[in-house]
């Protein structure tokens, strides 16, 4: 839940405007380096954390945390999820917007791509050698350690400062979107006309015609329409914003309803990653971690296994795949990014069916006596890796190029929003599975006895299959429906190359 919390909180810090660089300065200096000093410094004193104990044991012998000690730890949990949720969105989007102008357009793709390879190498250093630093040198010390690497990234980030390309404040995203639906609400009787001569506050009238959504949520194009009686009464007092909005407004509100049916479609896929993050570790921990008779492997370090498969993925994507595909469907990027989530979206199903598999085996040579090798695991892990590539990096690069003016950080948050709903509908999974197998079959249900030999987690690994096939048929209906109708251009690409290539989405 707490993972959820992390990037829930991105729809809150985000911004489109040059304050993208107040917030990404605050996060790095101030607010995440905080939360990690306060948990470096709770696991470091005794008197602010409860006595040592087995937290293996379940004779109830541990101490609950209580009072000052817990909120020191919450407040300090929040404070990193605060700062990830503001830093995440707003520095994709402020890479975005260096590359600027039809040269740099075509290299979008590319960004995106080298920012995600950040982000697993990140990863990866944190699954394997600050796990490994905590386990032998304590907790505090990789607090610590988390600490020190946002100072260096505040530095590296000041370093370039003089470099960078910021746009003009334009306020907040919220405001004109739901001045929007205010405005149509309160024009719901009106006729929309079939000129445009009354459409828009001082707004050309080709944007109406290259906007790719103009034909879709035709009741919010009332929002631009001026008010009959008022023109007819000669009255020349301007409309309040809250009853007349601009086509660009529109435009907005009419994008964000319809890239909606794509970011439900991801949600599914995010529920896949949280099980491998929390009950495939729980599966690892049940297996033989022994390796070469001497080496043990830590079980939370098994996450990393999609994060190294990535880092040798993303560079072939970008490489091989790219050019491949570019001579292939004549695009800049290879393939369209609602073909990119397509492939992701399509492929996590198998990851799921091999984690079920594995673990009937398991539990079967459990009973008997036998232990299977945790190398077993690692194929549910690599087939995850190839589809996280694919969606991750495709979702992101979708919402920037569909954003309108003043979206692209909104738009991009929304790509970790859908990791928090993601982890948020896993509890929820869990929670309801346990309530429906234990009233049908007794006992706690499948996930109720803490105990693998006992649960059945195969049976709920085959039907989060089932419901990521399910999920995949949603997105190709939705995919369909998002481009119907698409004689305009891309809202960004539009804005950053002049010939603004449809193909990249269709």
């Amino acid at each position: 839940m707490m993972y959820g919390a992390i990037f829930i909180k991105n729809i809150i810090g985000n911004t489109s405007t040059v304050l993208q660089w107040i917030f990404i300065g605050r996060c790095f200096l101030f607010i995440c380096p905080q939360g990690f000093i306060l948990l470096s410094v709770q696991a470091h004193l005794p008197q602010l954390k409860p006595p040592p104990c087995n937290m293996a044991s379940m004779d109830g012998s541990c101490e609950q945390a209580r009072g000052f000690k817990s909120s020191i730890f919450f407040v300090a949990l929040y404070l990193v999820a605060l700062g990830s949720g503001c830093l995440k969105p707003n520095m994709i989007a402020h890479g975005g917007d260096q590359f600027s102008g039809s040269d740099n357009a075509k290299s979008l793709s590319t960004y995106f791509n080298s920012a995600y390879f950040s982000f697993c190498l990140g990863e990866l250093v944190a699954l394997t050698a600050l796990v490994w630093v905590q386990t032998h040198s304590g907790m505090d010390v990789g607090f610590g350690i988390s600490a020190a690497a946002m100072a260096a990234g505040l530095i590296s980030l000041v370093s370039g400062a003089a470099f960078y390309r910021n746009k003009p404040p334009q306020g907040s995203i919220f405001t004109p979107i739901a001045r929007v639906f205010v405005a149509a609400f309160t024009k719901r009787k009106q006729i929309c006309p079939t000129n445009t001569g009354n459409a828009g506050v001082g707004e050309p009238a080709r944007l109406a015609g290259s906007f790719r959504h103009g034909n879709k949520f035709r009741f919010l194009d009332k929002a631009c329409v001026r008010d009959a009686a008022q023109q007819q009464g000669g009255n020349t007092k301007p409309e309040s914003p809250w009853r007349l909005c601009t086509v660009s407004e529109v435009q907005q509100a009419k994008t964000l309803l319809a890239v909606t049916p794509i970011f439900a479609c991801t949600i599914v896929f995010n529920t896949v990653l949280a099980q491998l993050q929390t009950f495939s570790v729980q599966q690892g921990s049940a297996m033989d971690t022994v390796l070469g008779g001497a080496f043990r492997v830590p079980p939370a370090s098994l996450q990393a296994i999609p994060y190294a498969m990535l880092l040798l993925l993303v560079p072939a994507y970008e490489l091989l795949l790219v050019p491949f595909m570019k001579r292939l469907t004549g695009t800049r990027s290879g393939i369209t990014p609602l073909q990119r989530i397509g492939v992701g979206l399509g492929t996590v199903a198998f990851s799921m069916v091999a984690a079920a598999t594995v673990e009937r085996r398991r539990r079967d040579l459990s009973a008997s006596g036998g232990r299977m090798s945790v190398l077993w695991i690692v194929p549910q892990f690599l087939v995850f890796g190839v589809s996280e590539m694919f969606t991750a990096v495709g979702l992101i690069e979708f919402f920037y190029k569909q954003a309108c003016a003043g979206m692209q950080s909104f738009l991009t948050a929304l790509t970790y929003c859908s990791y928090a709903f993601g982890f948020y509908l896993s509890s929820v999974l869990v929670t309801t599975v346990n309530r429906v197998t234990a009233r049908h079959g007794g006992a706690g249900g499948w996930l109720g006895d803490n105990d693998l030999d006992k649960d059945r987690l195969d049976l709920f690994y085959w039907m989060l299959a089932a419901l990521s096939v399910l999920n995949f048929f949603c997105y190709l209906v939705c995919a369909r429906w998002y481009n119907s109708g698409a004689d305009g251009s891309d809202a960004a690409s539009a804005q950053i190359a002049a010939e603004g290539d449809a193909k990249e989405i269709s």
